[in-house]
């Protein structure tokens, strides 16, 4: 209502990672935890970890290839689709050429999408999905982890544990079941 302040959504992630100006990779960038962009990548930039990665593109930042994370900033230029699963903002300076998925988005003005805007967060989480499934096997293997945490209600595991609870004795938990552990 009026007066009040919305809650935002918020990357939670450490941009513990730099591409500097200048710095032009060829082919594909997988990154956990955040990145910011400032120099040019040419190939897919996709995030590894499925719940609090995220990419920050600066203005003077160029993707030639698709962008794909849970939290996504641009201000530099995309040419390619954008796949954000999670939150997605443009600031004055971003241009995408290509589709954008996103589940939010804020746009300010200035920004522009020469493309489709496609509201539909479970497109950008079946592009995040081959991530998704290697941090599963990697938590189904380590129910102990962080990441069981964050995938327990992903669809996936969601699916294997529904499947698996048949399988339950009285003093067994779905993670060890998924796991192979008895």
């Amino acid at each position: 209502m009026w007066g009040k302040t919305k809650s935002r959504p918020v990357a939670t992630a450490q941009f513990d990672t730099l591409i500097a100006q200048g710095t032009v990779i060829r082919g594909d960038l997988e990154f956990t935890g955040g990145v910011h962009i400032d120099g040019t990548v040419h190939g897919t930039l996709r995030a590894s970890d499925a719940k609090d990665a995220a990419v920050r593109l600066s203005e003077v930042s160029r993707i030639e290839g698709d962008v794909i994370a849970p939290h996504v900033i641009i201000n530099g230029k995309v040419l390619g689709n954008v796949y954000a699963s999670e939150h997605l903002e443009l600031a004055a300076n971003a241009s995408i050429t290509g589709n954008v998925y996103y589940n939010l988005i804020e746009m300010v003005m200035g920004a522009e999408v020469n493309g489709s805007l496609v509201h539909d967060r479970e497109q950008a989480e079946k592009k995040l999905g081959v991530s998704l499934e290697k941090a599963a096997e990697e938590a189904l293997n380590n129910p102990e982890s962080d990441r069981f945490d964050a995938l327990a209600n992903s669809k996936r595991v969601t699916r294997i544990a529904e499947s698996s609870r048949e399988k339950m004795g009285p003093d067994q938990n779905v993670a060890s079941v998924v796991a192979g552990n008895s």
